[in-house]
């Protein structure tokens, strides 16, 4: 049986053993014990210690082999040399699951890694599901389970957690504690030994009790799986979470404290935007969703009307609302005319509506609902600054009664703080969330309005490109052979005609008659370059002449050329110029390429040319396997885009033709796994066509592995 099905045993244990119990307060041992107490365990608990006796009024039981057969949980908080004894005496009892508290493994590297590696073994053998090790421990508030030696209990509620993090649980458990916000799962994953997040969410999509999944990551081991299991979850019910080791100090601090290898920042960008997965980068931001998606339904359009009794911070909505992908509502005329029946004269009846300083309870009231029934309003924020004479508490029973009645979200951002501390807690525990200002409550909706997007968008639709891939293998068994991990353009182009990508006419010349001949068979002008394996950056060593009119220039240009090389790369075969057609007139020139990442697969990369990529870093990432809809995307996501489309009367570019390399480029990376990077530079694009103009491949030798 595979571990993760045993999941269930894990979070509904009906007996749990605590392995290394103890009868000293303020011991991790004896801190599980009274946890699950505590916690209301209504289940049968044994604490495990060689001593016998009795610890938080249950008998201690001396031997695991004294333990019940096909025992749920097993809780494991002993010194390192005893974990593996303590879990092959589990698997003898048919333990169905583990919890290894006990830090010193894989995070230590060593023996410890070793260590680590047969517990994995033991676990697959007898279909433990286990967590950690080097973990913090569990929670399931729904059947009062606490195996952890954290402090204090969380709420009942509807959001699940895990965190790779043991510190970072204690701290927002502490965090929630004090803001009331409750959890239906809470789990410490540690080192992920067996369980990591893939098999968090395969479970927690399933989990009636929770609504949205939170995740705290520092690294993903089985990027096909996770993706695969992500998707699918999103798809049911939101998933956000916080990836660290996103710096270079970030990355070296995650392979210290977990054993973790944090993969870039961009490839876990684009594979969190692929599977549905909402990035945060704060913790404080993590909640704020959190108890948005748990408590309100998502908006169903981008339109935000804004009830406000001060006119400034309804500006400060207005300003972050059009910064946003949202849009302030335009109230229908029947609406307007409704609030002008009760309202002073001299309120704003537009959005922001601007009910005035002297608004009371009822005022408000009576607004929320006419706004709430226009049917141009997807969503409704509620903005109160505690003048003198506004009922605060008041006003808070009229926005739960609004958001009770009208089935659209509601937002309150109450400005203040000690006047306003018992309104916040009355819609907090009412399900509505409170803000102290407009900005993360706009951020909070538009982001609920793109998971809403994200989910109604059309299934993915891929092209079927078929490549000659054993010409392409050809090649690269060719280089594979030779311990050349570089492919350059002379050979690589016959890659590209593996594939049917289009290039400029080209011929190789290894001399300079033979250069003059394949000029006039191209046609005027021309363009030469370098042709050897060991130069892959031609401008380096000036192996670029462009433009050039007749055989003369052709001819000076083909000696210049490799007399350079040859000098300035002495150990270089030179196996002569190729020699290729000039680009169309009014190309522009962009980059295509993919890198392979150990964790997620081919993760392709679209830019400008020239100084857009150098300089100014304006590319875009989508991992493979491309769709259409990618395809579409990864052009219009650089900031240059409006380049491409055209400026001044210039026409846009051919993004048919564009979208159709960068598609097989990904079908490319797919097929050739040898290949480790790739990169069309340049990839030369007009109104009427796209040519790859120039490629370069390098693989992945085994002796590099």
């Amino acid at each position: 049986m595979p571990a993760k099905d045993n999941l269930h045993a894990l979070f509904y244990p009906e007996t749990v053993a605590v392995i290394g119990a103890s009868s000293a307060p303020g011991k991790v041992g004896n801190t599980i014990v009274a946890n699950m107490i505590g916690a209301g365990y209504r289940g049968k608990l044994f604490p495990v210690n060689p001593k016998g006796g009795e610890i938080e009024g249950l008998a201690v039981v001396s031997d695991i082999a004294d333990l019940p057969r096909g025992l749920d949980l097993g809780v494991i908080s002993v010194p390192r040399q005893f974990v593996i004894p303590s879990l092959e005496a589990l698997a003898e009892i048919g333990a169905k699951s583990v919890i290894v508290i006990t830090a010193g493994f894989k995070e230590v590297g060593g023996e410890g890694y070793h260590l680590e590696q047969k517990i994995i073994e033991l676990c697959d053998k007898h279909g433990i599901a286990l967590l950690g090790p080097n973990c913090l421990g569990m929670m399931n508030t729904a059947v009062g389970v606490n195996a952890s030696f954290a402090a204090g209990h969380p709420n009942p509620g509807s959001i699940a957690f895990f965190s790779q993090s043991g510190a970072l649980c204690v701290a927002i458990l502490d965090w929630a504690l004090g803001e009331n916000v409750g959890f239906s799962k809470f789990v410490s994953l540690g080192n992920k030994a067996v369980l990591d997040e893939a098999d968090m969410l395969e479970y927690l999509n399933n989990d009636e009790d929770t609504r949205v999944i939170l995740g705290y990551i520092e690294n993903v081991e089985h990027g096909e799986s996770f993706l695969r299991q992500a998707r699918k979850t999103c798809l049911n019910k939101p998933v956000i979470m916080i990836k660290s080791g996103t710096t270079a100090a970030g990355a070296k601090a995650a392979s210290s404290h977990t054993g973790a290898i944090a993969g870039s920042d961009q490839t876990y960008t684009a594979a969190f935007h692929k599977s549905g997965v909402i990035r945060v980068g704060d913790v404080a931001s993590l909640f704020n969703l959190a108890q948005a998606f748990s408590s309100q339904p998502l908006p169903k359009g981008p339109n935000l009307v804004v009830v406000t009794n001060s006119g400034g911070p309804g500006i400060l909505a207005a300003d972050s609302a059009d910064r946003s992908h949202l849009t302030m509502a335009g109230l229908s005329q029947k609406t307007i005319q409704r609030l002008q029946e009760f309202l002073p004269s001299y309120a704003a009846f537009y959005n922001p509506v601007d009910i005035i300083g002297d608004a009371d309870a009822k005022r408000y009231r009576q607004t929320l609902d006419v706004v709430a029934e226009d049917p141009m309003v997807h969503s409704i924020m509620v903005l109160l600054t505690p003048t003198a004479t506004v009922e605060i508490e008041k006003t808070a029973e009229a926005v739960i009664h609004t958001a009770k009645k009208c089935g659209k979200p509601v937002f309150a951002c109450f400005m203040g703080k000690n006047r306003v501390r018992k309104a916040r807690l009355m819609l907090m525990e009412a399900g509505i969330p409170c803000y102290a200002f407009p900005e993360p409550a706009v951020r909070s909706i538009e982001t609920m309005y793109e998971y809403y997007l994200w989910k109604h968008r059309p299934e993915p639709k891929y092209a079927r490109i078929k490549g000659d891939k054993e010409r392409a293998l050809k090649v690269i068994r060719k280089h594979e052979q030779r311990n050349e991990p570089e492919i350059v353009e002379f050979e690589a182009q016959e890659v590209l005609k593996a594939y049917g990508l289009p290039t400029p006419q080209t011929s190789l010349a290894r001399s300079s008659d033979e250069a003059v001949a394949a000029a006039e068979e191209i046609g005027y002008p021309v363009v030469l370059k370098i042709a050897s394996p060991d130069i892959s950056h031609k401008s380096d060593v000036g192996g670029v002449k462009v433009n050039l009119n007749d055989a003369a220039e052709v001819m000076s240009a083909f000696k210049d050329i490799t007399a350079r090389a040859q000098r300035m790369r002495q150990e270089a075969y030179i196996a002569g110029c190729l020699v290729q057609e000039m680009a169309p007139p009014g190309v522009k020139e962009v980059i295509i390429g993919f890198k392979r990442d150990e964790q997620f697969g081919p993760m392709l990369m679209f830019g400008l040319g020239g100084i857009y990529v150098e300089i100014m870093k304006d590319i875009s990432f989508k991992l493979a396997p491309l769709s259409y809809q990618d395809a579409f995307e990864i052009v219009r996501e650089i900031k240059s885009y409006m380049l491409l489309k055209g400026l001044k009367g210039e026409e846009p570019v051919n993004f048919v033709a564009l979208e159709e390399i960068i598609m097989i480029m990904s079908q490319l990376a797919l097929d050739l796994p040898q290949v480790w990077e790739a990169e069309f530079n340049p990839v030369l694009v007009n109104h009427e066509r796209a040519i790859v103009a120039d490629v370069r491949l390098t693989l992945h030798l085994k002796d590099e592995q």
